[in-house]
């Protein structure tokens, strides 16, 4: 069987997400709901992948008692996976949501890995390589692994013709970017801190956007959470504004969004296009409660509301298409 579409999770979790009627200082609030799911950016968007009927792979890490739980919870989710084994317990995620969309998470750093489990993982990526179209590098990268891991991957893959979508930050989305991705999608938090700058208006967004291409990326996806999402691509700057709705839990929302640009270029869509579908996906997996994501009839609904253009046209950066 072709898998069309990889996703590492190299940094999984044991995702606990609370919900309760309402978060504020100093006075009780009470729990409404307590659910445990397998975590991590690359298992959610394969979760988004496969809803829409997107043929998906998911690898990830397991250790330990909660790396047990988690393969327990994969194994409900549908989809096919390989966990690569590790000496180390995987980390636990704690978020807690109220009813009115404020969040609260909190993650651990994960455990450190060996260079061996290191080696290990890439080996499991590029056996994967012959069956992919594309290759989603998702989530931070634990203790003991080097900056370098993901810019490492996305040219093997590029060796091999496969597409890259790379989702993390700091240090590793610097030099993962510089490797030539075709599709980077930082959030306004991590834009800011790989540029450096606080982004306050549309225009700094906008201008950012290309910032971040012309530092080694062919696309770049830039998500401003309830704002929509900024879209910096060969052919221009563009920006996708979703309609109004009401945000409950904007946990996942990201991984939506990444998972369901990838699902749109695999439809056939260009790169405006996708943009719209994944802004409707982040839109519609926020409305819902808890660390859950939108179907995709429920993502095409929104999809009609979500507004793109064109900013201004491209600029002569010197990249060439990947």
């Amino acid at each position: 069987m072709i898998v069309l579409i990889v996703t590492l999770t190299i940094n999984p979790a044991i995702d606990r997400t609370i919900t309760t009627d309402r978060l504020v200082f100093e006075d009780r609030t009470y729990i409404l709901e307590n659910t445990e799911s397998a975590g991590g950016r690359g298992i959610n968007a394969s979760r988004v992948l496969h809803s829409f009927g997107a043929a998906t792979f998911a690898l990830a890490t397991a250790g330990g008692d909660a790396g047990r739980r988690f393969e327990r919870y994969l194994q409900k989710c549908g989809f096919p996976f390989e966990l690569v084994p590790i000496a180390s317990e995987i980390r636990t995620n704690l978020a807690i949501s109220d009813r009115q969309g404020l969040t609260i998470k909190l993650n651990e750093l994960g455990p450190e890995l060996r260079p061996e489990e290191v080696a290990r993982i890439e080996a499991a990526v590029l056996r994967r390589l012959d069956s992919a179209e594309w290759l989603m590098l998702c989530g931070s990268l634990p203790p003991g692994v080097p900056d370098s891991f993901y810019a490492s991957l996305i040219r093997m893959a590029h060796e091999r013709g496969v597409k890259t979508l790379l989702d993390t930050d700091g240090p590793p989305l610097r030099a993962g970017i510089a490797a030539g991705p075709t599709v980077v999608t930082p959030n306004q938090q991590e834009a800011e801190r790989l540029l450096e700058t606080a982004l306050v208006t549309r225009t700094h967004a906008l201008r950012a956007a290309e910032r971040i291409r012309r530092m080694g990326a062919v696309s770049v996806v830039l998500s401003l959470g309830s704002q929509g999402a900024v879209g910096a691509f060969p052919d221009g700057v563009f920006e996708a504004v979703p309609p109004p709705v009401q945000a409950v839990c904007p946990i996942g929302a990201g991984d939506a969004l990444a998972a369901a640009f990838v699902w749109a270029c695999r439809q056939g869509s260009d790169s405006v296009d996708a943009l719209r579908w994944a802004v409707a996906a982040g839109t519609a997996s926020a409305t819902l409660p808890g660390v859950r994501f939108a179907s995709l009839a429920e993502t095409r609904a929104i999809y009609k509301g979500v507004e793109t253009r064109r900013i201004w046209e491209p600029s002569a950066s010197g990249q060439n298409d990947r």
